[in-house]
């Protein structure tokens, strides 16, 4: 009898906890709900702002600074320089549209196929090895995100790919590429590349030169210091060669 007792109590004390339980887990799905919408607003917003102002650092950036320089980021800065649309050679813009994304123009900030074609690659692999991106997506994990590669983060790339698509034309998408695109270590943007490999400005890059430094774009510290990459065969002579001809084909966003 008084096991029995003992049974009630037991249960109708598990049955008081169950309610208080379940509502406290929902406030914390609640509240990761709200940080996930907030989050959201914040890049919509900032992404707005960009039709006027231009970013000042990209997520990118920072986390190179930090690999760089660690504590010491305030007297340790990465090399970035922001030119304008204009000032930046054709030359660059044809053959960055011709290695990176040659229907960037036309799309509307993602190729389904691309993606999709990514994603069957990965599956044979079992891990991510490609992701399909357009130079919108590039951006948007630039600006924002990590470069750590699972579909969450996916996921948030597409969300920030909409948005810049949303408030910003492709010429102004592709103003910021350029100028916030990593070129090798510590390097980011057109200038600080085209002063960095050929001591000259963006502007004045020939077809040689904009060549090469589209080709180094999927591995730009391969391209800047070949140990990073001394098991890994990377031949940006004849990658260079292949968008040099690929070149007058490239419709830019003017």
């Amino acid at each position: 009898m008084a096991e029995r007792r003992r049974t009630a109590r037991s249960a109708a004390a598990t049955s008081a906890r169950g309610p208080g339980a379940l509502r406290w887990l929902a406030y914390l799905i609640g509240v990761a709900v709200a940080g996930v919408l907030a989050m959201q607003v914040y890049f919509f917003l900032q992404i707005a702002a960009w039709q006027y102002v231009n970013p000042s650092s990209t997520a990118f950036m920072r986390a190179e600074r930090w690999r760089l320089c660690g504590f010491n980021v305030w007297n340790c800065q990465v090399d970035r320089r922001w030119v304008g649309y204009d000032d930046i050679s054709r030359n660059l813009k044809r053959a960055v549209i011709a290695s990176e994304d040659a229907d960037f123009v036309n799309h509307p900030g993602y190729e389904l196929d691309a993606m999709l074609d990514a994603w069957e690659r990965n599956k044979k692999r079992g891990h991510i090895v490609r992701g399909g991106s357009t130079i919108t997506q590039q951006l948007a994990k630039n600006l924002f995100l990590s470069p750590e590669q699972h579909y969450l983060r996916k996921g948030q790339e597409l969300a920030i790919t909409w948005m810049l698509e949303f408030w910003l034309d492709k010429q102004r998408i592709f103003e910021i590429y350029l100028n916030s695109v990593e070129w090798g270590e510590g390097v980011f943007g057109a200038e600080a590349a085209a002063q960095h490999y050929f001591k000259t400005s963006a502007a004045k890059l020939n077809v040689g030169q904009a060549a090469r430094l589209a080709a180094a774009l999927p591995a730009p510290k391969c391209f800047d210091k070949k140990p990073y990459c001394a098991s890994v065969r990377v031949n940006f002579k004849v990658k260079a060669g292949i968008i040099a001809r690929r070149m007058g084909a490239a419709t830019l966003p003017d």
